[in-house]
């Protein structure tokens, strides 16, 4: 049975509320904030910054300052130990774990009863509403969505009655029990920890379903979709689900997947819709097939602030409110959010694409970094696993850079290391394993996509010639006092120039 015709007019409601707003930003955005400013008057941060006596804007941005992980870390802390009205009102007793921190292995989002409700499933339903306008033929609901998530941390150190994991897991943990009836797998499998055994047991769910629609991260579904084409010796995934139109993705970038994607489909009927969906927050979706931009949610319980990307780095940079950001231009996004995350810098940069309504793309990060396969690896943990490395190993490491190799029809993808020795060790291969061992040390979200070898390969390292950096930096006009080399990139582009210089 097709339920599709029976739920349209609930979900088109709700895309008459984003047109309603389109050209009045300002307004709806600032009734974001006082909700926000008025449900936390009574936490500790709200009497900390006087929230109660907050009129406007300006009172706000005046009196609170911007946050990074660190600064709110103490206050997470006593959130997870059942410290009630911390950040936001109540308990909290989820949290998303992900990585990119200095002082530790991964931070902990809080995951409140209202980000759930307001943020993330609002979110979730206003992605089904967009497309459904875009789609007047759907039949969506005539059939499952296949949803690929990850797990809660078993090891956690946190106290009795916390969940900690994926941000994946508590949504489907949370998610109303009707939403079971359209979804595979179930929950049990949904949430299992180990790769090697929840695999084939999502392919053993998939190939029996009558799958309509597809959300998950490009890089995990790749390796999901490839192990079902597999089992059943189908060569298009159409072949295996005739119904499939949509795949619903997030988290990182699509683009150096999609032409393998389009090679599994029958791209007649298949369909792709970005999301701007992460563990601090679901804010964008695009709504349009003509372009990538996406339309940036307003009312979802996220009050959105943006620092000029030439004032990143300054000790007190310009912060500036939606109504006072430019097209054309990229900004370092900040939110103030219904999770407990007060003028919090993302590190995400976005371009501001259009105004009226406010339409962005993701532009970046504000920091090195690799996250082609959802790792989120950051400099710094890099730094420390590339000198653990070498102590072992018994060599010395005077420059390297790191980028993605992407996956193939016939292998996985990988991170490409390319490292110049002042001492080379005794053997190459010995250094590459104990990079990958200190780098899921470090990262543990490298580690959940490196565990099994399922979706990222072991890293590849080459020996850089000696001098080749300072040549490469020469030719840059860098090299000097001031040179810096990037350690990790998400593209190939300085890559593939080094190697030509390596040749």
């Amino acid at each position: 049975m097709d339920f599709t015709p029976l739920v349209r007019g609930r979900f088109l409601e709700r895309l008459q509320e984003h047109l309603r707003y389109e050209h009045h930003a300002a307004a709806v955005q600032q009734g974001e904030l006082v909700w926000l400013v008025e449900k936390a008057a009574l936490t500790q941060m709200g009497r900390r910054y006087d929230f109660s006596t907050v009129r406007t804007y300006e009172d706000f941005a005046r009196r609170v300052p911007l946050h990074n992980y660190d600064a709110l870390r103490p206050f997470i802390m006593r959130m997870e130990k059942g410290e009630a009205g911390v950040l936001w009102p109540g308990v909290t007793r989820h949290y998303a774990q992900s990585s990119g921190t200095s002082e530790g292995r991964s931070k902990h989002i809080p995951v409140t009863a209202d980000s759930l409700k307001r943020n993330h499933y609002r979110g979730a339903s206003d992605v089904v509403s967009h497309y459904l306008n875009l789609n007047q033929s759907s039949r969506i609901f005539s059939g499952k969505a296949l949803i690929l998530g990850g797990s809660f941390a078993s090891d956690a150190k946190v106290p009795r009655g916390v969940r900690v994991g994926d941000l994946s897991a508590t949504l489907i943990d949370q998610m109303n029990p009707l939403a079971n009836l359209f979804r595979v797998p179930r929950k049990d499998v949904a949430l299992m920890a180990d790769w090697n055994e929840k695999l084939p047991a999502l392919v053993d769910a998939a190939v029996k379903a009558n799958v309509t629609n597809l959300s998950g991260v490009p890089s995990w579904f790749l390796t999901l979709l490839k192990q079902v084409l597999a089992r059943t010796g189908a060569t298009c995934i159409h072949e295996i689900w005739p119904h499939l139109e949509v795949f619903f993705h997030g988290g990182i970038s699509f683009e150096p997947y999609r032409a393998q994607y389009e090679a599994i489909c029958d791209m007649s009927r298949m369909h792709f819709l970005d999301t701007y969906n992460a563990s601090e927050g679901f804010f964008a979706v695009q709504s349009d097939w003509a372009s990538q931009a996406m339309l940036l949610l307003l009312d979802v319980g996220v009050f959105y602030e943006f620092i000029p990307l030439d004032e990143t780095d300054s000790s007190e940079p310009d912060v500036l409110p939606i109504w006072e950001i430019e097209a054309g231009k990229t900004y370092e996004l900040v939110i103030t959010s219904c999770n407990g995350l007060w003028r919090y810098r993302l590190g995400d940069t976005v371009r501001i694409e259009q105004l009226n309504p406010v339409k962005i793309t993701i532009a970046g990060r504000t920091r090195s970094f690799i996250n082609a396969f959802g790792e989120e690896l950051m400099v710094h943990q890099a730094e420390q696993a590339v000198s653990r490395a070498a102590a072992v190993t018994h060599c010395h490491v005077l420059n390297y850079t790191a980028a993605p190799v992407f996956a193939t029809e016939d292998r996985r993808g990988r991170h490409q290391w390319l490292v110049e020795f002042d001492d080379e060790p005794a053997q190459l291969e010995q250094f590459a394993r104990q990079l990958d061992h200190f780098l899921q040390e470090a990262c543990v979200d490298y580690q959940a996509k490196r565990a099994g070898s399922i979706f990222l390969d072991a890293p590849e390292v080459l020996v850089a010639r000696r001098g080749l950096f300072d040549q490469w930096l020469a030719s840059t006009g860098k090299l000097g006092g001031q040179r810096k080399v990037p350690r990790l990139a998400n593209d190939r582009h300085l890559m593939d120039d080094l190697l030509s210089l390596n040749a």
